[in-house]
């Protein structure tokens, strides 16, 4: 048995230590590589098959077809000067070294109170450093009055690259000192709290070395922000999982004098949980394969990773971590042999008053959920590119400016692929259709095959005339592929349309099968769903309120909607597994009323700390200068602390209660449920 007291099996756990050390020498350097292997292809971020990806994969074949254009806007309301138009002309002679291709005159603006210049450069490694180089030429030395700014696939490549640079470090201290604070509260001990951080810190290490690995050997789409969220869902599950594992071990070292004997007995009892919990959250991202959307695609193998690290970190290393420290870990407060358990807490309390009243308590309680949820009914989802920052960055700015003076989509015109060469047929019906202002010359493809047009819009790209504009384009205009800008933005919101309705269902039904399997039961299971089904709704409410009156936010990201829900059911689940499965435990050996009770009594401190835990490290991508990052942080960690404290604290064992033994049906008809505790694990 793993760290029985037999002496053979003693030297185990420093076997484990040792493997440890040289697993963890060898994945820092490969985790230290990750950023190597981040990539920033749209067509891996974009909807699987939609037209706008195919229009992104095949424009390397165009000349043209690996340049990032800048577009510098010249405003002056009283109209553009002779100065001013000197100030643009020099520019462009200044940045021609910089160009991947001709740098055409500025273009006048009809009223005369603008300037646009249209600067290629290469869509490479250069970019940023190029982009940057453009800003401070075209911004340096302006003559008074003038408002110069930096617009176009450059410009807005500069603003997402300066909002993300460090702070993916400052994202992850943060983190870790919230944790810390939460572990310190919890055991009040100097040193004990220091192990789920080094197991959880162990468990990134080993993921990222894992990820960075099949990302260079193996051809996985690591993007750009992901590397954030799998920090996030790993320190988290690993921390969580870890103060699971210490509850039970220090209970065992009440009942057993060595302290090998009580985390073999510890180990045993809560690996089921804590592997049903594993294999909830690593499925349920797994599910994202199913999605048509490239980042919810890509996120969940990476996701999996995450949680299997963590797994298999807190379940090998923090065993012989604390058997090798032995019980003075936890000083001041020593858990001795014989030591009687503690005395009534408030977890306790608030069961004996639950089941004073249970249906009452779930009834209010479903009540008061309906209630937020019912500002869900409000939601506005889909963000302008405007609203992706949290701050208005420099080239929406500037994409303004342009959309005051020139047509709305002048900075950023759709593209048209065809595989007609000449292009004629399309080029006259593009330039015959509503809401468009203009249509470039044919670009032909360097074998031949197809022909490219950029088409400029009447309409700003974000705007609702736009997309139905692009809807019908792509109704009437045959023989044709219509990408980026608007079309793109339509690709987007479809696909997330699609995963929803597709992965949703089949997280719920993974997660089902998994509590039917750990509780063999199926009464059990459909409330535990249900109850975590509806919280997710109450948070997404809640969240909404403070996204619209708090933060400020005009919509919902599209993505958050599904991601919110693929990491509040899968992680919203595990407490209530936690709790459920140690029910059912103390129900088999007792009265269904006092195993519910000492469920709650016995789990509820562990289960409070975990939750905490959780929502401090998804919480801490509140500070990303992201709009979708921070959504997801704050409806993430508000549905992890109502799931946390009202619905698994309140709601479950309300429910346990009401249904009496029903809740264990179909086995409720055996005197308790087919589970017994091992001699030496019995309450004294």
């Amino acid at each position: 048995m793993l760290l029985s007291s037999k002496p053979p099996a003693r030297l185990l756990k420093w076997a484990v230590l040792l493997g440890w050390v040289v697993i963890t020498i060898m994945a820092v350097p490969a985790a230290s590589r990750l950023p190597d292997v981040v990539e920033a292809r749209s067509s891996a971020e974009l909807p699987r098959g939609a037209q706008s990806t195919q229009v992104e994969e095949l424009t390397p074949r165009f000349p043209d077809g690996e340049l990032a254009p800048g577009v510098v806007a010249y405003v002056r309301p009283s109209g553009i000067t002779g100065a001013d138009r000197a100030k643009a002309e020099a520019d462009r002679r200044a940045v021609a070294p910089i160009a991947a291709g001709t740098v055409e005159p500025p273009q006048p603006s009809r009223d005369g109170e603008a300037l646009m210049l249209s600067v290629p450069l290469p869509d490479d490694d250069t970019l940023a450093d190029r982009a940057a180089q453009l800003r401070d030429t075209s911004q340096a030395g302006a003559p008074p009055g003038l408002e110069v700014r930096l617009t176009g696939p450059a410009g807005a490549a500069l603003d997402v690259g300066d909002a993300f640079e460090d702070i993916e470090t400052p994202v992850f201290v943060i983190t870790v000192l919230i944790v810390t604070a939460v572990l310190l509260l919890t055991y009040r001990s100097p040193v004990l709290w220091l192990l789920p951080i080094v197991n959880a810190a162990i468990a990134l290490q080993v993921s990222g070395a894992v990820v960075h690995l099949l990302g260079k050997h193996a051809g996985l789409y690591v993007a750009d922000g992901m590397s954030t969220i799998l920090n996030a869902l790993v320190f988290g599950i690993s921390t969580d999982y870890a103060l699971l594992l210490l509850a039970r071990y220090r209970e065992e070292l009440r009942r057993h004098p060595d302290r090998h004997r009580a985390m073999a007995v510890a180990l045993r009892r809560a690996a089921a949980p804590i592997i049903a919990s594993a294999a909830t959250v690593s499925l349920g991202l797994l599910c994202l394969l199913a999605a048509d959307m490239g980042f919810n695609y890509a996120l969940g193998p990476i996701g999996a990773i995450g949680i299997l690290g963590g797994l298999v970190v807190v379940m090998s290393l923090l065993p012989a971590l604390l058997v090798v420290f032995g019980r003075w870990i936890f000083w001041p407060r020593i858990p001795r042999h014989g030591d009687a358990p503690p005395a009534r807490g408030a977890w306790d309390r608030v069961g004996h008053r639950i089941a004073a009243r249970p249906r009452l308590v779930w009834i209010g309680g479903l009540a008061v959920l309906g209630a937020l949820s019912a500002a869900a009914l409000g939601i506005n989802t889909g963000l302008d590119r405007a609203d992706f920052l949290t701050t208005t960055p420099s080239s929406t700015i500037g994409e303004r400016l342009l959309a005051e003076h020139y047509p709305g989509g002048q900075g950023r015109p759709l593209q048209v692929i065809t595989d007609r060469p000449d292009a004629a047929p399309v080029t006259a019906a593009l330039q015959n259709a509503p809401g468009v202002a203009g249509v470039g010359d044919p670009l032909p493809s360097t074998d031949g095959r197809l022909a490219k047009l950029d088409v400029v819009l009447t309409d700003p790209p974000d705007s609702e005339a736009a997309k139905d504009t692009v809807r019908n384009l792509r109704e009437t205009v045959p023989d044709a592929a219509f990408g980026a800008s608007t079309a793109s933005e339509i690709d987007l919101a479809d696909a997330q349309s699609h995963d929803r309705a597709v992965v949703i269902p089949l997280v719920l039904g993974v997660v089902l099968l998994i509590l039917m399997a750990l509780l063999r039961a199926l009464v059990a299971p459909l409330l535990v769903i249900a109850t975590v089904v509806v919280s997710y709704f109450a948070a997404l409410g809640a969240s909404w309120l403070l996204f619209r009156y708090v933060f400020g936010f005009p919509a919902l990201d599209t993505q958050v909607a599904l991601m919110g829900f693929l990491f509040m059911v899968a992680l919203g689940v595990d407490y209530n597994l936690f709790l459920v499965s140690r029910i059912r435990e103390e129900v088999a050996h007792g009265d269904h009323r006092a195993g519910v009770l000492r469920g709650l009594a016995v789990t509820g401190g562990v289960i409070s700390s975990a939750g905490l835990v959780l929502a401090a490290t998804f919480g801490a991508l509140g500070v990303m200068p992201v709009t979708m990052m921070v959504q997801i942080g704050v409806l993430v960690s508000l549905g992890v602390l109502l799931d946390t404290f009202f619905v698994r604290s309140v709601i479950v064992p309300a429910l346990a209660l009401d249904t009496g033994r029903h809740f264990w049906w179909p086995a409720h008809r055996r005197k308790t449920p087919p589970m017994t505790r091992p001699k030496e694990v019995a309450h004294h």
